[in-house]
């Protein structure tokens, strides 16, 4: 089984957090599943530029990118966050690997819109670089930033970088690590699963807005890209890589296709 799990990073904030998450990513890997990690960073990055005097600016949710931010994107994202999540799945046992998305052309981006400056949007993903270190044993762990065809660098929305970098590498499951226990429906009861037709209908009834508007269109994305099944659970919850990899019903499934 190839998997994509997706890590944001207030889960990494914390260091007992960021531990426990290794833990349980490092144990999926031993059993094995060929795993891919990718990781966002925001509220590390907002931390670094208010301690250097930069307000952080945001426009339909996206950080505004100058290229003063996009020094701290590969300070904070590409560096300190990537560094310290490598370093955690390499003290649970497993051979993890730091990137970005410019390593190889595993993202390549283009300009997403010119009023949010270096904020790229995934075009292509080559996954041969994937293919090699997981089919060695190791466990990728990708910085949500990716390359341009000449040359650029680019902030990229993590939600996003995962569904690229899942489909391209075609992999079975892609794991949503997010702060809510799954999709709720108007009731505010969890929903265990969801086709790409009822993710549109949550959506256009408003029940699903903001953040898990956008989780469901990259979900929605990703299975329309080959992806077998995305799984979107709360990543505090007690084991829960695990219970996803032991088929627990948490959170929920989105699926291209049929509930049959």
């Amino acid at each position: 089984m190839r998997a994509l799990i997706k890590v944001g990073g207030s889960l990494l904030d914390d260091p007992a957090s960021r531990t426990d998450i290794a833990n349980q990513i490092a144990a999926v890997a031993a059993s094995g599943v060929h795993v891919t990690v990718v990781h966002g960073g925001g509220k590390q990055m907002t931390r670094f530029l208010e301690e250097r005097g930069v307000k952080s600016t945001f426009v339909r949710g996206l950080r505004v990118t100058t290229d003063e931010t996009v020094d701290a994107v590969l300070k904070v994202l590409a560096g300190s966050v990537n560094t310290q999540l490598v370093a955690a799945i390499c003290a649970a046992g497993s051979r993890a690997a730091g990137l970005t998305g410019i390593d190889s052309g595993v993202a390549i981006a283009e300009q997403l819109d010119p009023e949010l400056g270096w904020v790229g949007r995934v075009v292509s993903s080559d996954p041969r670089l994937l293919e090699t270190l997981t089919g060695a044993g190791y466990v990728p762990v990708v910085a949500c930033v990716a390359g341009g065809r000449n040359g650029e660098v680019f902030n990229v929305n993590g939600d996003s970088m995962a569904v690229a970098v899942a489909s391209g590498w075609k992999v079975d499951r892609c794991v949503f690590l997010t702060d809510v226990p799954g999709v709720l429906d108007a009731d505010k009861q969890r929903i265990p699963v969801l086709t790409v037709a009822g993710c549109g209908e949550l959506i256009a009834a408003g029940v699903a807005t903001g953040g898990m508007q956008a989780k469901l269109n990259a979900a929605t994305d990703a299975v329309l890209g080959g992806v077998a099944e995305v799984r979107i659970v709360r990543g505090s919850d007690p084991n829960i890589v695990r219970r996803v990899f032991d088929n627990q019903d948490d959170g929920t499934r989105v699926i291209a296709g049929s509930l049959k």
